[in-house]
């Protein structure tokens, strides 16, 4: 059976520049590749149609001559079957990066301790000027026999025989060769022929360690604190994880926070809201006196600027606001009452503008519905 022209198969024409010829057969590769279609002898035959068309066009020399004589010129240099040359590799590589980057992965970082995370609740007063305090960690330790090697006392780590010391090995796979982290070694490129009898060549073991933890002034809930190298021990002498310290702050029995701003709600008296009047509130650094005007509303804010809180990244001082809260008197004597309905009598419009406003609406309101 006649071979089919060697741009036939990639599907690309004869001006096609290299990479225009590795992008067509990485196309073709994947779509006919053994490992997709495991037995079928047709998909088989149209992948070593393709290796070999990319073999023969990719080398600048075989292109020559099979542009000019065709197979013929190309038959003469082959030495029986399809042999794979330089490049081929590289797309393979290409088609299938991923597999070997993670094992790359695996071989530069073997063994690298896990980063941990730990919930530190402070008190808002905590958060706001910053505080220093100590942390327990149940974690993975350097074991303190092997000081983390993994290999026993006056020993120490041999050159793996499997991969040369290269933590990875190249296995044979039908057309190709497979590189892939070595199994004796899982990557180190080292292997320990007398363990750590006390944590059996970990180089680590289950204990814990306590840390100080310098919290600085400012910080929120969300906010982390990164220690690099105290997470987890690594294995075998293996770099350690880090620590992130999650800070959560508690909720404050007078005050919400909202980034660089505080909010309080304060009871206010009828007669200072209505009198006018001075009135103590409380702040992170003490009390200060906030003046009431008379005919103040209840849900009326004050802002008191610069008493809030500066975030840990920002320089500016946030704002401490007040939202008063008009308090209604309760179990009133018989006297009190009288005296209210007494007041109450010598009120007019003009004394309760909003409460005149709504009951204007709501007879307009209803003269609507009527009509």
């Amino acid at each position: 059976m006649a071979k089919r022209d060697y741009y036939e198969v990639l599907g690309v024409d004869r001006n096609s520049t290299p990479p225009e010829l590795k992008k067509a057969y990485r196309r073709v590769a994947m779509k006919y590749h053994p490992d997709r279609a495991p037995g079928d002898k047709q998909a088989e035959a149209k992948f070593k149609e393709a290796s070999e068309a990319y073999e023969v066009l990719s080398d600048a020399e075989k292109r020559a001559a099979y542009d000019r004589f065709g197979h013929a010129g190309v038959d003469a240099t082959r030495t029986g079957g399809f042999q794979s040359t330089a490049g081929f590799e590289d797309i393979f590589g290409d088609v299938f990066g991923d597999i070997f980057a993670s094992a790359d992965r695996s071989r530069r970082k073997p063994g690298r301790g896990s980063d941990l995370q730990y919930r530190l609740q402070l008190d808002l007063e905590q958060a706001v000027a910053g505080t220093t305090t100590k942390v327990r960690i149940p974690t993975y330790i350097a074991c303190a026999i092997c000081d983390g090697s993994g290999a026993k006392s006056g020993t120490g780590k041999s050159t793996c025989p499997s991969c040369q010391g290269q933590g990875q090995v190249r296995m044979q796979q039908g057309f190709f060769s497979v590189q892939q982290t070595c199994p004796t070694c899982r990557g180190s490129g080292q292997i320990i022929a007398d363990p750590c009898a006390k944590c059996g060549g970990e180089g680590r073991a289950r204990g814990s360690k306590t840390l100080s933890v310098k919290v600085p002034p400012g910080v929120d809930t969300g906010d982390r604190i990164r220690l690099t190298g105290e997470g987890e021990a690594g294995t075998s002498g293996a770099p350690p994880g880090d620590l992130y310290v999650q800070i959560q702050v508690r909720d404050h029995p007078l005050f919400q926070r909202d980034g660089g701003d505080l909010y309080c709600e304060i009871p206010l008296g009828f007669t200072v809201a209505a009198l006018g009047g001075e009135l103590e509130v409380p702040t992170l650094k003490g009390r200060i006196k906030l003046r009431i005007p008379p005919g103040t509303q209840s849900g009326k804010l004050f802002r008191m600027r610069g008493k809030g809180i500066k975030p840990v990244r920002s320089s500016t001082q946030g704002d401490l606001l007040c939202r008063v809260q008009i308090e209604t008197p309760v179990r009133l004597s018989e006297k009190q009452q009288t005296l209210l309905r007494d007041f109450q009598k010598t009120l007019s419009e003009q004394h309760a503008p909003k409460a005149q406003n709504w009951l204007d609406g709501v007879k307009r309101f209803i003269d609507n519905l009527a009509r």
